[in-house]
């Protein structure tokens, strides 16, 4: 193979869900079909590059000229209410169940002590500036099931309530299965976990 081929293998791979022969399938196919895959894809790779950023605030996907993003722009939305999930995708599929009219605040990752991931590397001192320099009564922590999940959520909800107990710190009801996430999860499920969600 050549180098060129080998490197695109290697930053495919790095794409979450994209293991090493999935990758090699890829770039077969877009080798293979400059054209019809290849050329639109680079396309579509420039415009991301250069017309998609992340909100200042939430964290979610938005573009150059609309920072703070259409969520945090919008006066109509509750915001006394701040959810904290994971990812941007978190925020879309939450979005879709039309349960919630709050704000967002996406961590962009998750505590992990096997992997070394602490508060520090994920967006926990930007939530906390936005909790305590606002009018933030509620924290909705809209966080994986499982074991990183659940270390995340209970690591922000002691931080939390150790310094403002007046804040409510509520988590997810029903809906969410163990060990799955919350972009995973169909509106219905992820209306009624909004819905019924408990303290912490």
């Amino acid at each position: 193979m050549t180098s060129s081929f080998d490197s695109l293998v290697r930053e495919l791979a790095r794409l979450p869900g994209i293991g090493r022969r999935s990758a090699e399938r890829v770039a077969f196919a877009l080798a293979r079909k400059r054209d019809t895959l290849l050329e639109p894809l680079i396309a579509s790779l420039t415009d991301l590059r250069d017309g998609v950023r992340l909100c200042r605030l939430c964290g979610s996907i938005t573009s150059p000229d609309a920072d703070p993003c259409r969520i945090c722009s919008d006066i109509s939305r509750d915001t006394g209410l701040l959810c904290v999930v994971e990812e941007p995708g978190d925020i879309m599929a939450l979005e879709r169940s039309g349960a919630f009219n709050g704000l967002y605040h996406a961590l962009l990752g998750r505590v992990s002590p096997m992997g070394g991931i602490g508060p520090a590397d994920i967006r926990f001192s930007e939530l906390e500036e936005r909790v305590y320099g606002s009018e933030v009564r509620e924290v909705v922590l809209a966080l994986g099931g499982d074991v990183e999940g659940d270390a995340t959520a209970s690591m922000i909800a002691e931080r939390l309530a150790g310094r403002s107990p007046s804040i409510k710190i509520t988590r997810l009801a029903t809906g969410i299965p163990a060990g799955s996430a919350v972009g995973y999860s169909d509106p219905v499920n992820l209306k009624r976990a909004i819905t019924g969600r408990q303290n912490v």
